[in-house]
């Protein structure tokens, strides 16, 4: 398990370089920000968080199982994640930010391009709420 990649994930790279060619500019996992996100796009008051299924348990998903051995720990290491993603979401709505969730299955095969369209459409609402905010 220590080789597990916290960041550089090729979800994470997939996302990235997606917003990148559509000029979209972000930084990368701001510390200073609740659950530290994986992209932040500060122009959109916008956060994007890049959630594998299996460490952040998405329900119903075939990339989501409960290891047979050491069951106890890895229900209770899952729980823990969903509670810091929770708190973290909570956070972020209390200081006034947007934040995205991508799961990892919504970057495979047929679904990416849908899921990577959705989140350009996403993305330019909240740029066209902040101009209509600010012009008013």
């Amino acid at each position: 398990m220590s080789m597990i990649k916290a960041r550089d994930t090729k979800p994470e790279l997939i996302v990235r370089r997606f917003l990148h060619a559509h000029g979209f500019r972000f930084r990368l996992h701001d510390k200073t920000l609740p659950g530290k996100p994986d992209i932040v796009l500060k122009k959109f008051n916008t956060v994007i968080f890049i959630h594998g299924c299996f460490w952040h348990g998405h329900k119903n998903c075939k990339y989501f199982k409960i290891p047979s051995t050491r069951t106890e720990w890895w229900e209770s290491k899952i729980a823990k994640n969903k509670r810091n993603d929770k708190k973290a979401q909570r956070l972020l709505k209390k200081t006034g930010v947007n934040s995205i969730i991508i799961w990892e299955c919504e970057l495979k095969n047929e679904k990416k391009p849908i899921t990577l369209s959705k989140l350009k459409l996403k993305l330019l609402k909240s740029d066209l709420a902040i101009v209509q905010v600010v012009s008013e």
